[in-house]
């Protein structure tokens, strides 16, 4: 089925985005979505979850290879199309300087059924933990640091039969 507007699957962006309208884009003139499945991570300040308020969080700084970032994306929307019934997927991930509480990405997924859309949405999360190439620095009161992945990031992946190569 040909849509009469095709937006991007990926956009890196230093804007915020809007969910309701990525998901309304995603459906648009499709008969055949039963199912949407999205998830919005922000940026939170993991010391104040915590407890504790010592190396807080000011602000978060994303960079990416322009091009490459938005090709290693792509790759992986065709692998969940390869390895789920999806209808379309997209992506939508913030660069630049974030201040706590401000969106970072999007992963939206359509189906026919929710099932897909949930396993396809989580798998492109899994991913963009682990694997997207964008680094993340942390601002704190005792100063900038460079953000690794988790072990627990890339356990997640490995659930997908995916290895990470991040150790």
């Amino acid at each position: 089925m040909s849509h009469a507007f095709a937006a991007p699957r990926v956009r890196v962006q230093t804007e915020d985005f809007d969910l309701s309208a990525e998901v309304a884009a995603l459906r648009a003139g499709d008969p055949r979505v039963g199912a949407v499945c999205s998830f919005v991570g922000t940026v939170r300040d993991r010391h104040v979850a915590q407890g504790g308020a010592a190396g807080s969080v000011r602000t978060m700084e994303l960079e990416h290879y322009p091009g490459m970032t938005e090709k290693a994306i792509e790759a992986m929307i065709d692998e969940a199309h390869a390895r789920f019934d999806i209808l379309a997927a997209r992506v939508v991930h913030r660069v630049g300087r974030l201040q706590p509480l401000d969106q970072i990405m999007m992963v939206a997924v359509s189906s026919a059924h929710r099932g897909e859309s949930f396993q396809a949405c989580e798998f492109l999360m899994d991913y963009l933990k682990t694997q997207a190439p964008f680094w993340k620095k942390e601002d704190t009161a005792e100063g900038a640091r460079w953000v690794d992945a988790r072990v627990a990031d890339d356990a997640a992946l490995a659930r997908w039969g995916i290895a990470s190569n991040n150790a």
